[in-house]
């Protein structure tokens, strides 16, 4: 089995990197460009860039702003965000993404995923998933659905998504833990890698996750003190959890 993975995740809004709880009170956290480049020199495996006031303002993904981050990159980077289209992903994918994450879109018309996975493969298409009370919330977590997570996650996965990621609205935000219960649940279901998000607030906390799944995403531990992910790296390993090596980066 792939050893787990570290990803740094950017959410931005209008060029910067913004942070909240439960996805609202978002604050100003830093540019993507100087963070992208911070994380990709600091041991990040791989980065998650979601505009995500793309959806909710019926924006298009600020490519501009995707390929300035993409060119200070050494690791695999995925793109989020107002994808609505086969040729919204095309968009994003020539500016420099390696994968594209679809959200409200897939929800909307889940024959996207595969539409998108037919063109450019499985591996290109992560499908992010917003959980809360047992149901998918769209438009950056601001609209709650009737479609059971679990279900919804394992449709995903069969239409061709080649990863879950999966954000606990509770938790986000919030420091106090992933969702492990959640997913532990959604990783049992699916045949395909799922991406812990929502809670990270100390090593203890991330290793806790890649115990049980194969990713963990982070954002605000790391946002306050980028140059401080190598360091993180030490002490996830210490608790037990072996992370992929990284190779010096100039």
């Amino acid at each position: 089995m792939p050893l787990p993975r570290l990803i740094p995740c950017l959410d931005v809004a209008n060029g910067r990197v913004v942070k909240g709880v439960s996805f609202v009170g978002l604050r100003d956290v830093g540019d993507p460009v100087e963070l992208a480049a911070y994380y990709s020199a600091g041991g990040a495996d791989e980065l998650v860039f979601l505009d995500i006031a793309a959806t909710p303002e019926e924006s298009e993904t600020m490519t501009s702003v995707v390929a300035d981050v993409a060119d200070v990159l050494e690791i695999p980077f995925t793109v989020g965000g107002g994808v609505r289209s086969v040729r919204d992903a095309s968009r994003i994918i020539e500016s420099g993404a390696d994968r594209v994450s679809l959200n409200s879109a897939a929800l909307a018309d889940p024959t996207l995923i595969t539409d998108i996975a037919d063109r450019y493969g499985s591996q290109a298409v992560v499908v992010a998933i917003d959980a809360g009370d047992g149901v998918v919330h769209t438009h950056g977590g601001r609209v709650a659905t009737s479609t059971p997570t679990l279900a919804w996650a394992v449709e995903a996965a069969e239409r061709g998504a080649g990863e879950i990621l999966l954000t606990s609205i509770r938790q986000d935000g919030k420091r106090t833990g992933f969702d492990l219960e959640l997913t532990a649940a959604v990783r049992a279901l699916v045949r395909i890698p799922v991406i812990a998000s929502g809670g990270a607030g100390s090593a203890r906390h991330i290793a806790d996750a890649l115990r049980i799944t194969d990713a963990a995403l982070i954002a605000s531990i790391v946002h306050e003190n980028p140059s401080g992910l190598p360091g993180l790296r030490r002490e996830i390993e210490g608790l037990g959890v072996q992370l992929r090596p990284t190779k010096e980066r100039a």
